[in-house]
């Protein structure tokens, strides 16, 4: 695929494709019937979407879905969660992907969890202080010789 890895590919979008499935899955209407996402759940919650989602992976299904029972417990913006939230949980828990699925996944999953780059993140940081050393060499030798 025009010689791209898939750690190219996710340069620009640093978080694990197979998040997007739970995350973009609906948890009901908001008051305004308008359909709320687990990703806008969770950002409301005020907790970082992608960082929970890897936090769930992590925890395997069970566990996953006790948590995910709590957090939609607390969010009051789905009326229909209020009696219903036990259920959505164990729905959106199987979303979920597989922990063991893949070292790529739980990789990017720990990656997410931490909060720190990835190796593609770590050569971006030195390439940027390797171009900013160069620039302030070619500065300051251009302007010794005069």
């Amino acid at each position: 695929m025009n010689g791209m890895t898939m750690a190219d590919r996710n340069v620009l979008d640093p978080h694990p494709p197979e998040f997007a499935r739970f995350l973009y899955a609906p948890v009901g209407e908001d008051r305004n019937g308008y359909a709320v996402t687990v990703l806008s759940t969770l950002a409301r919650l005020g907790l970082d979407p992608w960082k929970e989602t890897a936090g769930l992976v992590g925890l395997g299904r069970e566990a996953a879905r006790a948590r995910l029972g709590v957090l939609l417990a607390r969010f009051r913006d789905v009326p229909a969660l209020a009696s219903d939230h036990g259920r959505v949980a164990r729905d959106l828990s199987q979303l979920l992907p597989e922990a063991q699925t893949s070292g790529v996944l739980q990789s990017a999953a720990s990656t997410v969890a931490d909060g720190r780059p990835g190796i593609s993140g770590a050569i971006w940081t030195v390439l940027a202080i390797f171009f900013v050393l160069f620039q302030k060499v070619m500065v300051v030798g251009s302007g010794s010789g005069e």
